[in-house]
């Protein structure tokens, strides 16, 4: 595997042996990739993912040449094209991490690139690190990942989170999603045609409340206000699910609430004390599997 563009690329064998890495780099880490240059390349505005990142290359004895917003402060500006500014860079780094807003970018810029390349989020499509960290946590925290039940909460239209771990998820065994969202922001075909060809068990309903009880991983995410087109049309669904205290008293015992961050009100903090509430403790597993995942593609 030169490039990360996509969930599909990875396999069991794979994400065994980056979960291995990441487990041993919680301990210890030493400097394998001294010497190595990492460029963070964001059109699109993130602090998780690009200060989880650099930080993971800078702990492995890396270095960090960056830019957050591309889009207006690069050669984007001048009119230069992502394969044009692919190339140059590529004379400057070791590896390229990057988030665009245009779906499918990366793996346009993957197909110039020399050195390896990592989607960090591409518009709606996907961002396969945060399905590798997300699928990090649920075995770290459930100690398992086939045999669960999930519910993926909130728009699932437009929430590139969930497409990406629904692909990591039809590679396991015996598991149940349920996908719980108003009918505008339905998932997309793609992914339940993706599912069905790997004998993935999925439910489409609009009400939580017959499926908190049911449930493993309640995964929660916000309505996108950057992909509607009007402010209107966003203020109609905002909030249409809101998870608080009484929610969470009816999940199973052993159950966790994810959230791929930031959230706006779709969980309440009164739901932060809960020992179910893991969705700041993603954020330290995010920092260990992008470590183990920049670690196998150099090669360290």
């Amino acid at each position: 595997m030169k490039h990360v563009v996509e969930s599909q690329q990875f396999d069991r064998k794979i994400l065994g042996q980056l979960f291995s890495m990441a487990d041993k780099l919680e301990k210890k880490t030493g400097t394998p990739l001294k010497g190595k240059i990492m460029a963070a390349l964001f059109y699109e505005p993130s602090t998780r993912t690009r200060f989880s990142f650099e930080s993971a290359m800078l702990r492995l004895g890396g270095s960090v040449i960056t830019t957050e917003n591309a889009k207006e402060f690069s050669s984007a500006a001048k009119g230069e094209t992502l394969e044009d500014s692919i190339r140059v860079i590529n004379n400057y780094v070791d590896v390229i991490v990057m988030r665009h807003y245009e779906q499918g970018a990366s793996a346009r810029a993957a197909t110039v690139s020399e050195v390896p390349l990592i989607n960090a989020g591409d518009g709606a499509g996907q961002h396969p690190t945060q399905a590798l960290l997300d699928l990090y946590t649920i075995k770290k925290e459930l100690g398992k990942i086939d045999d669960i039940s999930i519910a993926f909460i909130g728009d699932l239209k437009n929430g590139r989170t969930i497409r990406s771990l629904s692909y990591l998820l039809g590679k396991y065994k015996n598991i149940k999603i349920y996908f719980v969202s108003p009918h505008v922001l339905k998932v997309g075909d793609d992914i339940k045609s993706y599912l069905e060809e790997h004998r993935i068990d999925y439910t489409e309903t609009a009400d939580l409340d017959t499926v908190i009880s049911k449930v493993d991983v309640l995964y929660v995410t916000r309505v996108q206000k950057e992909r509607f087109k009007s402010e209107e049309e966003y203020q109609k669904l905002k909030g249409c699910y809101q998870i608080d205290e009484k929610l969470v008293k009816r999940m199973r015992t052993k159950s966790i609430i994810m959230h791929p961050l930031p959230r706006v009100d779709e969980i309440l903090p009164e739901v932060d004390k809960s020992k179910k509430a893991i969705y700041f403790k993603q954020t330290h597993y995010g920092l260990l599997i992008r470590m183990a995942l920049l670690k196998y593609l150099l090669g360290a």
